[in-house]
């Protein structure tokens, strides 16, 4: 046996083998636990990729590397090992330190993954603030786009797959997802704050094999930290913003995990609040900064690990959010004004409830149920009065939508790149829609919709090696679905309107070719579609049918990943999507709500991202899309002069950001920079529609200082205080003038402070 001396020969402590790690690697590495000096561990060879390193290095410590970013990791204590029986799926070891795309329904490395997906890390560029949401990271982030009538009853769309600029009956073109479960069906991105939330994967395109109806345009899935047995972790967060011109705004929030019955269980809690200041003066109502924002929220989750490969996940959220008033001006001049006769405030509220079970075998294979429920609910006024009028006239709408999910599907991936998954899931939605028209003191109930849909699915895809570097992916949902309305929000019996049944097959077929250890190429065929439904039609008391619309999307790309501390990460796709019988969600010039099948659409979309590091502590990020796209129906007319584009799909976008961190005080020091190009829009298909919007650069930045379990920052948004128009609608009645704008918010500063621990 080696004597204690040759034990402990060649080997430093943790605490110096991580630093040494992060200096050779230029990646960060963190830790806020006790005792790393106390721990004596070999330093792995140079050459290995950094997440296989850590994990040779931490074997046998009680520590453990968990992803926090692209290039970052945090050390954490471990849970005492499973049985030797149960495992996780073995990675491939030459794909041993990709990331995983989970949101693929398997476990399946990004290397590997045969489409375009896009990871948002929340907080960890200049654009972003504690409390942001998914729609605040749109503007850096090209392949989203969105439209801004306020957080809550914003539309996010991906890649340029756009219906129209207005809330309505028909389904979401994004589907959002809180880590695997559905948060929205036919209503706006919640515009959830990513507190305590470890990434955001975009999937790009239509996913109706493993996603279903609505995904036409790709998912959004926000991943929560879950509950972690056997660790203690908690954290606070505070800042306070200044706005050129405009109210003070400021947020809290907070998080902490708690052990349970040693390391078998945990609890999660997390909360916050925040006020946005506003930056908006209504001259005839003579009030400053109308557009206040208030949004508080809360989220609890447990885990228990129960033996055998079993695990249980459980979780609560729920989130407010309220304004004061609209935040659109009157076009003229670059003055933050505009005149109404009342205010336009409006609030909305999303709650959820999640249960997972997963069930582990050392062979691999996994089985998952998931079941959820989602309650989202929305009260929006409007100013109506007609010019000239001497009394006023508000229009109020009361949206309620219920949604029931349930999963269950079982996959495995083997080392070999080989993987499947298979599952059924079962989705109910009910949507109402209530309106209220009339004097302000008391408008009188006008019709509205009630919309019920369900839907069965079948689902299945496989992944197979055909040699060594080429793959194959195979996949099928066969759907049955069914959507009945009633035209009031309290139906009756007789009330009801059957619709039709629609059964469709979705199909992917996709290839992926690996042409180097970190680089290769993908082709790829997906389809989506969308049920139909009952909606309110042209003119007050009717309500009209539309039908269901379907896209198909085939695509190519190229992805290769940085190995090392220097280099280039890149990817670059090219897609062309057909989209028939569009669902858009419209308004009239009187200002009353419409939906209509609008025509057929071809979308032409080529988009690339990058960063390199040059140097260790330096790195430039790059990303852009490039689209064409072009309606015919009856919307747009075959005139080459005329409006023929969809909404809020601007041309071309772009973002460029730098990141430069170094030592100093004691701590280090990080010092982030970004500008933002939205290419100029329009608001919607048709010459009615045709109002510009966008065309304008944004720049910010951000310096932050880590000592321990303290940061600081100071972040400056808009510096050049732009004035640009964000979107062309605000009050449906008065769209018609053509003269409706959203600016920016002007030039703001903010300071933060967050304790971890």
């Amino acid at each position: 046996m080696p004597s204690a001396g040759a034990q402990t020969r060649g080997e430093i402590t943790l605490q110096a083998a991580l630093l040494q790690l992060a200096t050779r690697s230029g990646e960060e590495i963190v830790s806020l636990e006790p005792g790393l000096r106390a721990i004596r561990v070999r330093l792995p060879p140079p050459g290995l990729p950094l997440e296989t390193a850590l994990r040779r290095m931490l074997r046998g410590t009680g520590y453990r590397a968990e992803r926090i970013a692209p290039h970052g990791y945090r050390i954490v204590r471990a849970a005492t090992s499973r049985p030797a029986s149960v495992a996780p799926p073995p990675p491939s070891p030459e794909d041993a330190a990709d990331v995983i795309v989970t949101a693929s329904k398997q476990h399946v490395p990004l290397l590997r993954f045969p489409a375009s997906i896009t990871s948002i890390v929340p907080h960890a560029d200049a654009t972003t603030g504690a409390t942001s949401s998914v729609a605040d990271a749109a503007r850096s982030t090209p392949v989203l786009q969105a439209t801004a009538l306020g957080v809550g009853r914003d539309k996010i769309f991906i890649r340029g797959i756009a219906d129209s600029s207005f809330d309505g009956a028909t389904q979401s073109t994004t589907s959002y997802y809180l880590d695997d479960i559905q948060m929205n069906y036919a209503t706006p991105e919640p515009g959830l704050a990513l507190v305590d939330i470890r990434g955001v994967e975009v999937m790009e395109g239509p996913q109706g094999t493993l996603y279903g109806a609505g995904a036409i345009g790709g998912i959004v899935r926000i991943i929560p930290n879950p509950a972690q047995p056997g660790v203690f972790h908690a954290g606070i967060t505070a800042s306070a913003s200044a706005t050129a011109d405009g109210g003070p705004g400021g947020d809290v929030s907070g998080f902490v995990n708690l052990p349970l019955a040693g390391d078998t269980a945990a609890v999660r809690l997390v909360g916050y609040r925040a006020h946005e200041g506003g930056y908006i003066d209504d001259r005839m109502l003579h009030r400053h900064a109308i557009n206040d924002l208030d949004r508080v929220g809360g989220r609890g989750a447990v885990r228990v690990e129960a033996g055998d490969g079993w695990q249980i996940d459980a979780s609560v959220l729920g989130q407010r959010n309220s304004a004061s008033d609209a935040q659109y001006i009157d076009s003229g001049g670059d003055r933050l004004v505009r005149s109404a006769r009342i205010a336009q405030p409006y609030w909305n509220s999303i709650v959820l409830g999640r249960v997972h079970i997963r069930k582990r075998w050392a062979s691999g294979l996994e089985l998952v149920s998931v079941s959820g429920v989602s309650q989202y609910d929305a009260d929006d006024w409007f100013d109506a009065t007609p010019a000239g009028s001497r009394g006023t006239v508000a229009y109020n709408t009361v949206r309620s939508n219920l949604l029931w999910t349930q999963e269950v599907r079982l996959s495995r991936s083997r080392a070999d790149g080989q993987s499947w998954v298979v599952g059924a899931a079962i989705l109910r939605n009910r949507d109402s829609l209530n309106r209220q028209l009339g004097p302000a003191s008391d408008p009188i109930e006008i019709i509205g919709v009630t919309n019920v849909s369900q839907n069965l699915s079948l689902f299945s895809e496989f992944t197979e090696p055909l040699t060594h570097r080429l793959s194959m992916t195979i996949g099928l949902r066969a759907t049955q679905a069914r959507v009945d309305g009633y035209p009031s929000l309290k139906p009756r019996a007789g009330d009801l309107v059957r619709g039709r049944m629609t059964r469709r097959v979705d199909p992917t077929l996709a290839l992926s070719w690996q042409l180097a250890p970190r680089l290769s190429v993908y082709a790829r065929y997906q389809s989506g579609f969308r049920t139909g439904g009952l909606a309110v039609a042209r003119g007050i008391g009717r309500v009209a049918e539309f039908k269901s619309d379907s896209i198909g999307m085939g695509e190519v790309g190229v992805r290769h990943l940085r190995d090392g501390a220097t280099g280039v990460d890149f990817g670059a796709a090219l897609s062309y999507a057909r989209w028939h019988d569009i669902q858009a969600d419209l308004i009239d010039r009187r200002g009353q709500p419409y939906t209509a099948n609008i025509g057929n659409a071809n979308i032409l979309t080529a988009e690339v991202s990058a960063n390199w590091v040059p140097v260790a502590p330096l790195r430039f990020d790059l990303s852009a899309l490039y689209t064409v796209n072009n309606v015919d129906g009856p919307l747009a007319s075959t005139s080459p002069t005329d409006n023929r584009r969809l909404p809020n799909t601007p041309p071309f976008s772009a973002h460029a950001g730098a990141n430069y961190g170094w030592s100093a005080f004691g701590g280090a020091m990080r010092l982030a920079g970004a500008i933002d190009y939205i290419g100029r829009s329009v608001l919607g298909t048709g010459h009615y529609l045709d109002i510009e919007q966008g065309r304008y650069a944004v720049v910010s930045a951000r310096a932050e200082w880590t000592r321990r379990d303290l940061t600081l920052w100071l972040a400056a948004d808009n510096i050049t205080d732009s004035r640009g128009n964000r979107f062309a609608f605000g009050n449906p009645f008065t769209l018609a003038n053509r003269d409706q704008r959203t600016p920016l918010r002007p030039a703001t500063v903010t300071l933060g402070i967050k304790v971890e621990r």
